[in-house]
């Protein structure tokens, strides 16, 4: 009878342990909506500041911002890494890192120092163990991306590039697919990629600029947010990957506990019945004794 206790001890604590990821389940569910939405808003604003920057690097190719330049004589490089502030999302956080891993491994070889900026509390945590060289972080952002909060974070970055002092600055994500599917990312940040237009867009649009107060001002504050925009979508496109990747490891471990609920509720079935026909057997001896 112990060993029955014991079992339904056990099926208790399952039973309740699947409650808690069916109700994580569905409150990921809901935040994934509002993530979408979120990312799906911001990707038209950064696809025109796209365009704008590919216009005017086009209407004043005499003038390159240090963006589109790369430094020649740098021994260090930078990477934006974004990642979760929690866990419970399936191996989204362990692909991303992984390839965080193969970067620092890469610039060693080439003797390049790698300097990091985190963006989420996974990412210090591993850039921490790593005792990689960390410039800024930020973390605890919530459910809301905002801003204002990323921008002195990332003018870390931005400012040691700006200066040559950053051969080049990498970010990195996990890119929103859909909702079963995420992808983690590693791109070029800066330099900027040279951002080109067929010979029908510029028959489409072949105007000039008039700007105020001057060519040089308004690229580079354009680039800036150019910049700041990319970072913004990055770290929307992971947040809306994380609540799917949750909702999806929650639904897969209530799955799992259904599964394994059902196996030891066969368990003990077959212990009482056991002990039931043992007991029987008992009733039955004694009885033939006397």
């Amino acid at each position: 009878m112990a060993g029955m206790k014991e079992i339904r001890g056990k099926i208790k604590s399952v039973q309740n342990t699947r409650k808690i990821t069916k109700a994580m389940e569905m409150v990921a569910a809901s935040k994934m909506r509002k993530a979408q939405e979120r990312m799906r808003a911001s990707r038209p604003y950064a696809d025109r500041v796209r365009d704008i920057v590919a216009h005017l690097t086009e209407a004043n190719p005499e003038y390159r911002h240090p963006f589109m330049s790369r430094p020649t004589n740098a021994k260090r490089a930078g990477l934006i890494l974004i990642t979760t502030d929690k866990g419970l999302c399936g191996s989204m956080n362990t692909n991303i890192l992984r390839l965080a891993l193969a970067k620092f491994r890469e610039n060693e070889a080439k003797g390049i120092t790698l300097e990091a900026t985190a963006i989420g509390g996974k990412g210090a945590g591993f850039l921490n163990r790593l005792k990689a060289k960390i410039v800024s972080q930020a973390t605890h952002l919530g459910d809301t991306p905002h801003l204002d909060k990323l921008i002195g974070t990332i003018k870390v970055q931005m400012d040691a590039y700006a200066a040559g002092e950053l051969d080049a600055v990498y970010l990195g994500y996990t890119r929103f697919i859909n909702a079963m599917k995420q992808e983690a990312v590693l791109e070029q940040l800066l330099p900027l990629p040279e951002i080109t237009r067929s010979a029908e867009q510029r028959a489409d649009h072949p105007w000039d600029y008039i700007y105020e107060p001057d060519a040089q001002t308004v690229i580079d504050d354009l680039l800036t947010r150019y910049v700041e925009a990319l970072v913004y979508q990055g770290v929307a496109e992971n947040m809306a990957s994380e609540q799917s990747a949750r909702m999806v490891a929650m639904k897969a471990a209530s799955d799992n506990a259904k599964t394994v609920i059902r196996e030891m509720q066969l368990i003990y079935n077959k212990s009482r019945q056991a002990a039931i026909t043992k007991e029987l057997s008992e009733i039955v001896s004694g009885a033939a004794a006397v």
